[in-house]
């Protein structure tokens, strides 16, 4: 505590340019599980390489899964994980390649019978990507289109082909966190003077060939068996098509009255079914170029359709939360079920189809794809219409047919994702409640659940943890992914310190401050720093090698890191995270663009080029940024009619976690010692420069216990006429109790004897 001059001007840095953030993500107990809705499926059938059928989902939450069966269960075999947002669609070329793509703005490359190895990443998309197309006999070939307009058809043969490079080029090439390579392709504006282009990819000689001609988002794609016809759909209510061999459009079809949400092609790209927001379904010729029929089915939107392999029936599902099964040829249409969800996709199985929704949760449902009539046979059939929207749905509703099926064969569960969070006081942790509306507490600087509540009331056991304790925020949060995201950006994330001794710190001094943002940062870290310790030193340049400068800079940068004692520093236990369920790390260094990456699973090599530089100088060399409002300006007065003396005139300043009692401490010191104490070590662990003994209201104190709490009958402080707690900081009295943007003012006196 010292004082402020008069004078004294703020002299914040000002930062030009916005720093990377690193968010982490909190997994609940089994992440096994979905825990937001489930947008995509695909089915890999058993073959003659493998004897096992697979079933592989995306979700909301920013993974992939797969799924392998026993008997009449299912489990999870691989978590894919490598997106930063939503996973919105994902298809198979192949059995051994899984393509998706994601709100991130990128499409991603799997090696799907693997234990979650992404091979690629390619960034060309300048908004979310929103669908595929894979030709099921051509499994090079995918599309992938999004709602910057943008359709790009890809080889994914040549795109993951390797590409021999100098070395100065290999430093291009980015792991993106991932231990293995991953390249990047890059993006170069594109002419609007032609339908064909082709994007140049300097550092790895891979460029998608462009269906260029959209001019509003694009939200549908389908590809015939051999991939020489590509159809797209979306804001513009039509259809185009396209030959993807060279980007070319062939035809527009109008039609659909609103937004085009999904496609299908049959085998031989003669016959196109489409589903809109206008809530029909059309079946279109395309040899022909014209609509052969309109299907009044459903209430609300067509987000998801599923054809027989002989293209006679078609499954369709949407907004209204029914999935129906209709024959293309009589019209005739069955209600098969019911769901409390709308219908995000469907992928036929054997004679069964797989349901998924905005729900976490996958449900297979029977569907006698083989026989298809058979479920007419259960009864409740109607003619589907041809009418338009408005009298579809009043046409429809009137109806309200029984579902041909009511239970699901197979449910594939998912954890119910959060929908409601607040941030406690404490800044360490927050309060949640699911889908399910189960309440728990969650502890953000150890990445776990403190207590799970149950079903209680969210608002009261909000108003139940209340403390009166203020504390600076250092993080934001999220829940865009159905689970906890937090934020942390420099220099915010390094506002907010507290005790040892409040942290239950022990080996160092109960006064000890500890900095929450960089202590969070190295249990993030703690098993990437232990592995960076353990891998094995570059080997002695033999005879002849000649180091490039390069290199010696890269030497130089990781021989500082590892000889640094920062490095060393323990990760203590309120900031240890957990090895099972271990959060993700999102983030991105100075190539390759955002990542994401279990804490666990990292290799030790990873270094500036995948984190952010602010992050490495926090953990590995203590190094923080300049930080503002660190400390909290006050007056410190003798309360109105008492007859203590004065025991300073100006301002004070202090750090804003100092205690009360360290006030009392201050102005105890001062009113005894005759010398002045100026250089008071307020902020230490203990009073230095004073007498060995305190005289108090109670006679003569002996050295032992803590001086704050000797010292508490004698001098009392308050604010606001209310008398403090010793253990509240000065940021808790200005933010519960001053209530003011002006300087705090404290007052003091002699105890009032009880």
């Amino acid at each position: 505590m010292h004082r402020v001059a008069s004078s004294g001007s703020n002299g914040g840095s000002v930062r030009n340019r916005k720093e990377k953030k690193l968010t982490y993500v909190l997994n609940d107990a089994n992440d096994s599980k979905h825990c937001a809705g489930v947008n995509c499926l695909d089915v890999l059938k058993s073959s003659v390489s493998s004897d096992r059928s697979y079933l592989f989902t995306g979700s909301r939450d920013g993974t992939l899964k797969r799924w392998a069966f026993d008997e009449d269960a299912s489990f999870c075999s691989a978590t894919f994980e490598s997106h930063v947002d939503w996973v919105n669609d994902a298809a198979l070329a192949g059995e051994s390649t899984l393509v998706s793509c994601s709100s991130d703005t990128t499409v991603k490359t799997w090696d799907s019978l693997s234990d979650g190895a992404c091979t690629r990443t390619f960034r060309q998309h300048t908004d979310y990507v929103t669908c595929l197309a894979v030709a099921a006999k051509n499994n090079n070939v995918v599309a992938s289109g999004g709602l910057g307009g943008e359709v790009f058809i890809w080889d994914i043969e040549a795109a993951l082909s390797p590409v021999t490079k100098p070395n100065d080029a290999m430093e291009e090439s980015s792991t993106n966190g991932l231990g293995n390579s991953q390249p990047v392709t890059s993006l170069r504006n594109v002419g609007s003077s032609n339908n064909i282009s082709v994007q140049s990819s300097p550092s790895h000689g891979y460029a998608p060939t462009i269906a260029k001609g959209h001019k509003e988002s694009v939200y549908a794609l389908a590809m015939n068996d051999a991939g020489t016809m590509l159809v797209s759909g979306g804001t513009e209510k039509v259809l185009r098509v396209w030959d993807p061999r060279t980007g070319s459009k062939t035809m527009k079809l109008r039609g659909h009255t609103d937004n085009v949400r999904v496609l299908l092609l049959d085998s031989t790209g003669r016959f196109c079914l489409s589903g809109s927001s206008d809530s029909m379904i059309r079946l279109w010729d395309l040899g022909q170029q014209r609509c052969l029929h309109t299907y009044a089915v459903h209430t609300d939107s067509v987000w998801a359709l599923a054809c027989t392999p002989s293209f006679t029936h078609v499954y369709s599902g949407g907004r209204d939360q029914s999935l129906y099964l209709t024959d293309l040829a009589t019209r005739e249409s069955v209600l098969m079920c019911t769901k409390e969800h709308p219908i995000q996709q469907l992928a036929l199985q054997d004679d069964s189809i797989w349901v998924a929704t905005i729900d976490s949760s996958v449900e297979r449902w029977p569907a006698e794809v083989q026989s298809p009539e058979k479920v007419f046979q259960r009864g409740g059939s109607f003619l589907a219409g041809n009418l338009s929207f408005n009298r579809a749905r009043v046409s429809l509703e009137g109806l309200n047919p029984p579902p041909a099926y009511k239970v699901p064969l197979m449910t594939i569960p998912g954890s119910h994702p959060i929908v409601q969070h607040e941030i406690l006081n404490n800044k360490r942790q927050i309060l949640t409640k699911d889908a399910g509306d189960s309440v728990k507490l969650w502890d953000i600087t150890k990445g776990v659940v403190v207590e799970d509540f149950g079903k209680i009331s969210f608002e009261e056991k909000k108003e139940e943890l209340f403390e009166m304790v203020s504390i600076p925020s250092w993080f934001t949060v999220d829940t865009r992914l159905g689970c906890l995201s937090l934020h942390l950006e420099t220099p915010q994330c390094f506002s907010a310190e507290m005790y040892s001794a409040d942290l239950k710190v022990s080996g160092r001094p109960e006064d000890d401050k500890i900095n929450l943002g960089r202590e969070t940062l190295k249990g993030l870290l703690g098993h990437w720093m232990a592995k960076k310790k353990h891998k094995p030193k570059p080997q002695a340049l033999t005879s002849g090698d000649i180091l490039s400068v390069k290199d010696t800079k890269k030497n130089l940068i990781a021989s500082k890191s590892e000889d640094s004692s920062a490095g060393n520093d323990p990760v203590y236990p309120p900031f240890e995270f957990p090895s099972v369920s271990p959060p993700s790390i999102i983030t991105e260094g100075s190539q390759g663009g955002p990542w994401r990456k279990k804490i666990t699973e990292f290799t030790g090599t990873e270094d500036e080029k995948d984190f952010p530089l602010w992050c490495l100088d926090a953990v590995l060399n203590n190094r923080l940024p300049p930080r503002e409002n660190t400390k909290l300006s006050f007056f410190l007065h003798p309360c109105e009619g008492s007859n203590v003396q004065v025991v300073t005139l100006g301002k004070l300043s202090a750090p804003r976690i100092l205690r009360v009692h360290k006030v009392t401490n201050y102005v105890v010191e001062k009113m005894v010692l005759d010398s002045p104490l100026d250089s008071l070590a307020i902020d230490g662990a203990s009073v230095s420069g004073g007498p060995q003994q305190l005289f108090a209201g109670n006679g003569l104190l002996t050295p032992g216990s803590k001086p704050w709490q000797k010292l508490r009958p004698s001098i009392e402080i308050l604010c606001n006429n209310q008398v403090l707690s010793p253990e509240w900081s000065l940021a808790t009295v200005r933010t519960f109790v001053w209530k003011k943007p002006e300087d705090l003012i404290l007052n003091y006196r002699v105890a009032i004897a009880k």
